[in-house]
């Protein structure tokens, strides 16, 4: 460990004063309030996800761990049993005492094990600084993790300015000398990934400056997508790529008795999930899907004789128990009894037949077996059946003379009876020429009136059978008209692709595929044909277009125009500042006439944002993600609310958040942080505000600023939209009329919003989100959550508060 350290600073800590008696545990000792968060730590660690493989597990670590402390008076290393006498390693620093700390914790070797993106679990506790005795200057609340690369075990010794810094790593929760007597102390998780890496292995350092820290535990692991069967494909274990959003293309091999048209392919995500699959094998004739293998279709079993004569046998039987897909017919097979050289085979669709031309007071062997699209099955086991003598046949129809008299006089009644209701309703006037006029115009639509000529929206949940709802409002497409080309994004309900249709008769088109997963519940599937259920009910330029579902074979689909340029907000972020104000204008201008256009259906969207707009190549913009319809489980931006449920805080108006009151309105007040969105071309509402300041600042009057650069009638239309009162804001109609003039008039757009008043506005805005005034440079930022920029105003000469408020633009 000679040279160890950086440049021109010596290798050694000075000498360390006593700490007093009381004040605070001595550095050497393994001090009381560690053995307790080890004990809470034990309750903690859980087991690894599947999808994860451990490299390093310093919680399971029977004998010593090789790690090295330098300066050895730094790092010391706590050692303990759990209740099964098995090993905790504990890395324990707490010298903030001394002035200079530079204590550095280094690893063994860890191989990587093929892998070239790593993540690093860290279990921890952390003390307050704040709830030291006298408040000590030197103290600090964090410590840094880094590493070094190297192909063998022989790169320890090398300098620390060598390393490669990972992050500084802050804790969630501190403890103070109160927490002491918990037991159940909470611990800090953190994790951190490392890639791409390039050698076979690595080490990890953790470099204290003057911190009192526990390390609990280290965990280091890589992702994979575990081995598994897939449309009848195997697909071996992969280990993911090392970018964050890289997918890999895996090949899978047909299980026995399986073969294929098109390879099957699945691709493995960065978080070691299967996406779609492409292709797959399809069992062999005679064999059917069953638990992931190809096995024999289980054979028709149950066949019974129906009438039978001189001349002909009837017989009718119940489908197979696994008929291996759709049966699309069967085959039957018959012969006279020892004649099996000479044998007949008919095909019927349904299950009876009738066996004629067969000669009398004979036995008939029959056999049947089922075909499906995977091919015929097993024969059924031989059923026999004999046909009527000649004498018997002519005694039954002589027999049935008198019964067919019968039959017929009967009938003449029943004609005549029939006859006469029908001319007595003539009579009494009751014909369709005759129904009130206004009646006929009414229909009755599951439970809905509909009148001709007016478009209403129709919730599909409103339907008792939700199956009818999708059928009713979107098209059936053959999955065979479908060309899935690439994995493009995941959604709710599973993974988006992009790809062609061709539909019969028709150009091939681009578009958008959505999936749903296998596994799915029928409750997924049903949330999942309601996004199409309700898209299928509009027809408008601004809004996404359906083109159809997939619902008679897997996977199910939903298929929707293809939007070249993806989510408004990705867009935006990427293209930061390349745009004319006109040209934002006109994408404001298209969402504002589709959002008109389901106001006036009668559809709230609800979760109306600039990510679930999507463009086109013509900067067209199309409102999408019908969703909200369900509850917003799975999006990120949603939260929970005291009322119960989940929705987009930073987007929603404040009586939709206090009171679920969602209305068009609601929509409007969206509406204005969309526009705040493309404006600002693409930055998050609110920047880093939790989503309770979000709610407490909104109540208080707080409005978003003016975005950089803003025409001022565009910030005044989206504070408008801001209105606190619902009834104040206005329609989609008004808006739509508003940026049409202003499209008319560009001149009108010239007008800024004042950027040092808006630098000053911000300035203010922020500072009234506390509670009073801030004593310091530090806290306003750490207010703001912007702490992490204090040293940078500090040197630039910001160091009160009269300064920042001068700040301008420039």
């Amino acid at each position: 460990m000679r040279g160890w350290g950086p440049p021109g600073r010596s290798a050694a800590s000075p000498s360390a004063p006593a700490s007093p008696a009381g004040r605070y545990p001595a550095p050497r000792r393994a001090p009381l309030w560690t053995c307790l968060l080890l004990c809470a730590a034990l309750r903690t660690l859980l087991a690894s996800p599947s999808n994860e493989v451990n490299l390093l597990d310093s919680r399971t670590v029977m004998g010593d761990l090789g790690w090295i402390a330098f300066p050895k008076n730094g790092w010391e290393e706590i050692g303990e049993v759990d209740e099964n006498y098995a090993p905790i390693h504990t890395y324990q620093v707490c010298k903030v005492m001394e002035q200079n700390q530079n204590n550095w914790l280094l690893t063994s070797w860890i191989s990587n094990e093929g892998a070239s993106r790593i993540f690093i679990e860290l279990k921890f506790t952390l003390r307050d600084c704040n709830s030291l005795p006298g408040g000590l200057g030197t103290c600090k609340e964090t410590f840094n993790m880094y590493y070094f690369e190297s192909d063998d075990e022989h790169g320890r010794n090398i300098k620390e300015n060598q390393y490669i810094k990972i992050d500084t790593i802050a804790a969630d929760e501190s403890f103070t000398e109160l927490d002491l007597g918990d037991r159940v102390m909470k611990l800090n998780t953190e994790v951190r990934d490392v890639g791409p890496l390039s050698k076979a292995g690595f080490y990890l350092a953790f470099q204290d400056l003057g911190a009192c820290i526990a390390l609990v535990s280290v965990r280091v692991y890589y992702k994979r997508c575990p081995s598994v069967v897939r449309h009848l494909a195997v697909f071996p274990d992969t280990i993911t790529g090392a970018d964050s959003s890289q997918l890999l293309e895996v090949a899978g091999s047909c299980v026995n008795h399986s073969v294929t048209e098109e390879p099957p392919r699945m691709h493995c995500s960065a978080e070691g999930e299967w996406l779609v699959p492409i292709g797959k094998c399809m069992c062999k004739a005679g064999y059917e899907e069953k638990n992931g293998t190809c096995q024999a279709p289980s054979p028709i079993t149950n066949v019974k004789k129906g009438k039978i004569a001189k001349n002909s046998i009837s017989l009718s039987w119940q489908e197979p128990d696994r008929p291996n897909g759709i049966i699309l017919e069967y085959e039957i097979k018959y012969f006279e009894k020892d004649q099996e050289t000479s044998y007949t085979i008919i095909k019927s669709k349904e299950t009876t037949m009738t066996a004629e031309g067969l000669k009398p007071a004979s036995v008939y062997v029959f056999q049947i077996r089922a075909r499906t699209a995977a091919g015929y099955g097993v024969f059924s086991r031989r059923f026999e059946f004999e046909t009527i003598p000649v004498s018997v046949a002519a005694s039954s129809d002589q027999s049935q003379i008198p019964i067919i008299a019968v039959s017929v006089t009967v009938g003449v009644i029943l004609l005549a009876v029939v006859m006469g209701f029908l001319l007595s309703g003539r009579r009494c006037g009751y014909s369709k020429a005759k129904q009130d006029p206004e009646e006929e115009k009414m229909h009755f639509h599951n439970g809905h009136i509909k009148l001709p000529g007016v478009r209403t929206y129709i919730d599909p949940h409103t339907y008792e059978d939700p199956n009818q709802a999708v059928h009713e409002f979107a098209k059936e497409i053959e999955a065979s008209c479908i060309t899935i080309e690439r994995v493009i994004g995941a959604g709710e309900f599973g993974e988006v692709c992009s790809g062609r249709l061709k539909l019969p008769g028709k150009r091939e088109l681009p578009v958008a595929i959505k999936t749903l997963k296998v596994g799915y519940t029928e409750k997924q599937r049903r949330d999942f044909l309601g996004e199409a259920s309700i898209m299928g009910q509009f027809d408008h330029p601004n809004i996404i277009h359906l083109e159809g579902v997939v619902t008679k074979s897997k996977p199910v689909m939903i298929v929707t125009e293809y939007m070249e340029n993806g989510s408004l907000d990705t867009f935006l972020k990427k293209n930061d500042g390349q745009f004319t104000v006109i040209q934002l204008v006109g994408m404001l201008r298209g969402i504002a006439a589709g959002m008109k256009y389901l106001s006036d259906m009668g559809y709230v969207h609800r979760d109306l944002a600039a990510r679930n707009i999507l463009i086109n190549s013509n900067l067209v913009c199309k409102v999408s993600d019908f969703g909200l319809s369900r509850v917003l489980e799975d999006d990120p931006e949603a939260a929970y609310t005291t009322r119960g449920g989940k929705i987009p805080i930073r987007w929603t108006a404040p009586e939709a958040i206090a009171f679920r009151k969602f209305t068009s309105a609601s929509d409007v007040w969206s509406y204005g942080i969309v526009m705040w969105e493309v404006v600002s071309y693409g930055e998050r509402p609110y920047w880093e505000m939790t989503n309770q300041d979000v709610i407490k600042a909104v109540e208080e009057g707080y409005r978003l600023p003016s975005p950089m650069d803003c025409p001022a009638a565009l910030y005044q239309l989206m504070l408008d939209c801001w209105q606190k009162d619902r009834n104040s804001r206005p329609k989609f109609d008004e808006i739509v009329n508003m940026l049409d003039k202003l499209i008319r008039n560009p001149s009108s757009l010239k007008t800024l919003v004042n950027a040092s008043s808006r630098v000053s506005t911000l300035l203010a805005e922020h500072g009234s989100l506390g509670s009073g005034a801030y004593r310091s440079v530090g806290e306003w930022l750490e207010a703001i959550k912007m702490g992490r920029y204090t040293e940078i105003f500090m040197e630039n000469g910001y160091s009160s508060m009269d300064a920042v408020a001068q700040v301008t633009l420039e």
